[in-house]
């Protein structure tokens, strides 16, 4: 609460560059060709590698703007030149809906329940819930709203600078956005007022709406594939993995930025990325914390129901993938970032940043694919990567269109609230003290 915000940001935008956007369509291109080439070869294989990537990168999308949801009801101060780069991933949202929709068809190909509903009696229990035409509409219903509000926050955030950056090395697709975005406008100082309460004010329920639909992806693309097993502590695992992942890509976005221009490494300074490092860093611990309190509930217990998806894992097919997760996850960075100076010093956390989303990619995968895996098929290929160019390239597409079309650093900054108890003060009172 007693960071110093200056009273006047520059306008900074992210150089358009059309080689880094060849790069990314061609990651795109290449990632689509191997989909379509590994469907012929294997479909199943297919489906696995594009279901857990798609789950990585819409989770990292949306655990960025959850980060600037999280930070804004908490009124944080310290990541005033920060939040526009964690809402920058809402620009992926859309993308990640629409690539969901092919993934809904998939049926019995990729969902074992179908076939064990007829003759498993634990499943057929399980009906309510493990239905198509169910999952279909939760996933359509909740993904809608979810990444709907996460839009729409995002957009709040950014009408208001629509006022403040008129001219400021504008071009055509500058312009027209801000046409877009300033259709009603209010004055700058009404703008400003309402998205601030506007934010405020739907800030808390987004959370709830968050850690709901994201459970439900767990449960769904995850969890029922093994549907005789199931865990509590699942879905939090997921999302919460998903916001650390998002503090995470925001801080090498953050890096990134400040190589391209001199007063954004000014403003992304010291302290913002102390504390981002800091955040990474707790969050790496909150991740072992949850992976241990699921594990060991399930080695006390002893239940041969709540035992087969760790087994499955840590056997001597999988295990040593699953050593190398939880390494690249939690061991890796807790120790290169324990201290102070690798919080601070951008090329230290960037490695132990790029470790943890690698981390996480695998997670990802290690919590699919064994499930589906048939003895004597290889563990991982080299179409999993393949494939997950396709992601890559329309994650980073989308996040630099935003980045190079919109404010860097968010401009107009929210307005300061009084504190709760010189709220209560009578006016006689709050006036005396003046």
């Amino acid at each position: 609460m007693h960071h110093h915000i200056p009273s006047e940001v520059p306008v900074r935008y992210l150089p358009r560059d059309r080689n880094m956007n060849m790069v990314a369509g061609a990651f795109f291109v290449i990632g689509l060709l191997s989909f379509v080439l590994r469907l012929t070869q294997d479909s199943q294989s297919a489906w696995i590698s594009y279901i857990t990537n798609w789950m990585f990168f819409s989770s990292i999308a949306m655990g960025s703007v959850m980060f600037a949801v999280a930070t804004w009801i908490v009124k944080a101060k310290w990541n005033w030149s920060v939040r526009r780069v964690s809402q920058a991933a809402a620009a992926y949202l859309p993308v990640a809906f629409v690539l969901m929709l092919p993934m809904l068809f998939l049926g019995e190909s990729y969902f074992p329940w179908i076939e064990m509903m007829a003759t498993d009696a634990i499943v057929q229990k399980k009906q309510a819930y493990l239905n198509m035409p169910f999952l279909i509409t939760r996933n359509v219903v909740g993904l809608a709203v979810l990444f709907g509000l996460g839009c729409y926050f995002v957009y709040l955030a950014v009408r208001p600078d629509m006022g403040l950056t008129a001219g400021a090395a504008d071009d055509e697709g500058r312009r027209s956005w801000r046409e877009k975005l300033t259709q009603g406008w209010m004055g700058q100082e009404a703008e400003e007022v309402a998205s601030y309460r506007r934010m405020t004010t739907m800030g808390p329920g987004m959370v709830l709406v968050y850690a709901f639909v994201m459970t439900i992806v767990a449960y769904d693309w995850a969890m029922s594939l093994e549907p005789h097993w199931f865990s509590t502590m699942f879905g939090p695992w997921y999302f919460m993995g998903a916001f650390w992942g998002g503090v995470t890509a925001t801080g090498l976005w953050s890096i990134y930025l400040r190589r391209k221009d001199k007063d954004v490494a000014n403003m992304i300074g010291l302290q913002q990325r102390h504390d981002l490092g800091k955040l990474t860093f707790a969050f790496t611990v909150f991740w072992g914390y949850l992976f241990f309190s699921q594990y060991i509930v399930i080695w006390y217990g002893k239940l041969p129901w709540e035992q087969a998806w760790i087994i499955r894992r840590s056997g001597e097919t999988w295990g040593g993938y699953s050593t190398l997760t939880i390494v690249l996850c939690f061991l890796a960075p807790f120790i290169g970032l324990i201290g102070r100076k690798p919080k601070m010093r951008p090329q230290i956390y960037g490695i132990f940043a790029s470790i943890i989303l690698l981390g996480l990619w695998l997670e990802r995968y290690g919590m699919v694919a064994p499930s589906l895996h048939h003895e004597g098929d290889p563990i991982f290929t080299i179409w999993q990567p393949l494939i997950g160019l396709m992601f890559l390239g329309l994650y980073l597409g989308a996040v630099r269109w935003f980045l190079s079309t919109f404010p860097v650093v968010q401009v107009w900054q929210p307005m300061v609230d009084p504190e709760s108890f010189e709220a209560e003060l009578p006016v006689s009172i709050g006036a005396a003290g003046d």
